[in-house]
């Protein structure tokens, strides 16, 4: 029998969500044979037309319309996933089922019967939970009571998965939980490309890792050290030149300014600049993000970087692809929007 814990070569790999923050910086990492799903083409080309990848084209609610690219792959990195939306005001608890939940679980079925080796999946540091400043580690659950819609969908597709490991015990795959964030490549941008948190080269390179050295069903944090924000926007101030908020926004405020921007999200059919679910996230996870990852580095060997050269990183492609001044505008028409000065 194969020993499904045994550190293997990865020479073909299938990449879902390649034109996102972790996929498009997990599709430039290894010189090997990429397959790299996307639901656009056209975006896919714009993002990595100059690298020797096969792009797919396909929805994480239709699998099986992409299924057949599977066969011939040894590593599967899923990192697809419905998230940036969720925070943009309104309901959207169809779409994070569907693409998050049902679309893993269709993933999962079909790379098993392609023959596909290896899964690395990409869950979240949302699925943990503890008190207030206190060390965080893998076994420390979020029960479903206490989680949001999103929070919610990435526990039950935590859930989907380990219930087909036990289902199929010669199939392989295990969990990277990243925190926040950033990098470049970040064409979205994600949020969190705004509001900049966590390590996405880091992330990246503990996904590759994980597939070779993880061992089968463990759980693997990727999220680096603590920042608050304030120390976030000090140091984004001084590497980008940007203004940073000089007043905390008390949280009855934030609540009403959220409740505002979602009666306009409804009327102008925009997203809203701060949802409701956003505010009651920030609320939520305040002092909750101290996450103990040396399992991840005794085992897999994965370094943070220090939290300067990431966000330099990711300022500088910024910078190069024009949007900085974009970015610095949005971030001074939120201060102005509440009344403080940046």
């Amino acid at each position: 029998m194969t020993n499904l814990n045994s550190s293997p070569q990865i020479a073909s790999t299938f990449v879902t969500g390649a034109t996102g923050l972790l996929g498009n910086n997990l599709v430039r990492l290894r010189g090997v044979r990429v397959k790299a799903l996307a639901r656009s083409r056209e975006k896919a080309q714009k993002q990595l037309g100059e690298l020797p990848v096969e792009i797919v084209v396909g929805e994480m609610t239709n699998v099986s319309s992409f299924a057949s690219h599977l066969e011939g792959i040894d590593t599967l990195f899923h990192t697809a996933a419905y998230f940036r939306d969720n925070y943009k005001g309104g309901k959207h608890w169809k779409p994070l089922y569907e693409t998050n939940v049902r679309g893993t679980a269709d993933l999962f079925l079909q790379a098993h019967r392609a023959g596909v080796q290896r899964v690395v999946h990409t869950s979240s540091v949302t699925v943990l939970t503890g008190a207030p400043d206190q060390p965080i580690d893998k076994t420390m659950r979020r029960t479903a009571k206490d989680a949001d819609d999103y929070y919610l969908s990435k526990i039950l597709t935590d859930r989907e998965v380990e219930a087909f490991l036990e289902k199929i015990p010669d199939f392989w795959a295990c969990m990277v939980l990243p925190g926040w964030m950033v990098g470049p490549g970040d064409a979205g941008p994600t949020s969190s490309g705004q509001v900049i948190l966590d390590f996405a080269r880091d992330v990246a390179e503990a996904m590759w890792l994980s597939g070779l050295k993880g061992l089968r069903g463990e759980r693997y944090l990727a999220a680096g050290r603590h920042t608050t924000m304030a120390e976030l926007f000090q140091e984004l101030k001084r590497l980008s030149g940007v203004p940073s908020p000089r007043w905390t926004v008390p949280f009855p405020l934030l609540y009403a300014m959220g409740a505002a921007n979602e009666v306009w999200s409804r009327i102008s059919g925009q997203p809203a600049l701060i949802s409701l679910a956003t505010v009651q996230l920030m609320r939520q996870e305040r002092n909750r993000t101290h996450f103990n990852h040396e399992k991840s580095e005794r085992e897999l060997g994965v370094r943070f970087r220090p939290m300067e050269e990431t966000l330099r990183d990711g300022i500088s492609w910024y910078q190069e692809h024009g949007w900085l001044g974009t970015v610095a505008k949005k971030g001074s028409a939120l201060c102005r929007a509440g009344g403080f000065p940046c």
